[in-house]
């Protein structure tokens, strides 16, 4: 305020100028986007081209959420990073019951457009090699895989310098002093100390946030393989890439196997 006027944003649309639902959301634009390929056009290649550009956008939102994350765990906010926890938990959720829309397509009519997506493959989608990277995931993973999307690495590797989460987690944890080093003997002490010690309450929630975040991560995996093989068995994938028996390898990927491994060694009176 100054003089008891409001200081207007000029990024704020003039009030002359009508904002409508539409002009917001580029409602227009977004509805152009969806282009099928096949002719004469198959009936559920718009439906394949939506649920794909959908996964997409959420993508985009769960990288800012995750970005934001780790922002919150360097400060020690842990209030804020309980609530982008569950966001990011929640929109998972959201992204598996996607798979059961897509289900609704048969192979057959998947098969009736499936040629005219050569050679792009959703193994390219880069959003979500980025959203793995920030979850912990290793760049070495990727480099076998450089030639179906070369564009990849360069970007990767320089998300991969940037940090990820389970680093932020951990520098918590030497922030809080609650392991001397993050050797796995001493990370394993202070995690039981985190489940051991009702003081630390807050970051026994936070730990239990993150495996539940793993948890997602790992259901959506196993739906999205069940739903390729279902869709075309064991053929390799339109871009090249292994299909099925690739993705089955995922499956045994986890972000925090510390987390996980703790519940070995926790007592029934932790």
């Amino acid at each position: 305020m100054a003089d008891g006027k409001a200081i207007l944003n000029p990024k704020i649309p003039s009030p002359n100028k009508e904002l409508t639902y539409s002009s917001y959301l580029k409602v227009e634009e977004l509805l152009s986007l969806q282009t099928p390929l096949s002719q004469p056009v198959a009936h559920d290649e718009l439906l394949f081209i939506v649920i794909h550009q959908v996964y997409e956008l959420w993508f985009k939102l769960v990288l800012f959420e995750l970005r934001s994350l780790i922002s919150y765990l360097e400060k020690d906010n842990l209030i804020q990073s309980f609530h982008a926890l569950k966001r990011v938990s929640e929109i998972f959720k959201v992204l598996i019951q996607q798979l059961d829309i897509l289900e609704t397509m048969t192979p057959t009519d998947f098969n009736k457009f499936r040629s005219s997506l050569n050679p792009a493959s959703g193994f390219q989608s880069l959003q979500f090699r980025e959203l793995e990277i920030i979850s912990g995931a290793n760049i070495a993973d990727y480099q076998k895989f450089a030639p179906l999307a070369p564009e990849w690495l360069p970007k990767l590797q320089e998300l991969a310098n940037q940090g990820n989460l389970p680093e932020a987690f951990k520098n918590l944890l030497l922030k809080r002093k609650i392991t001397e080093d993050l050797s796995p003997d001493k990370l394993r002490k202070g995690l039981l100390e985190i489940y051991q010690n009702p003081t630390h309450q807050d970051l026994q929630t936070l730990c239990e946030a993150l495996l539940s975040y793993d948890e997602q991560l790992s259901l959506w995996r196993f739906r999205h393989v069940q739903m390729v093989e279902r869709m075309i068995g064991m053929k390799k994938g339109t871009g090249g890439s292994l299909g099925v028996s690739y993705l089955a390898q995922t499956l045994t990927k986890r972000f925090f196997p510390e987390l996980w491994e703790l519940r070995t060694h926790l007592s029934n009176g932790y």
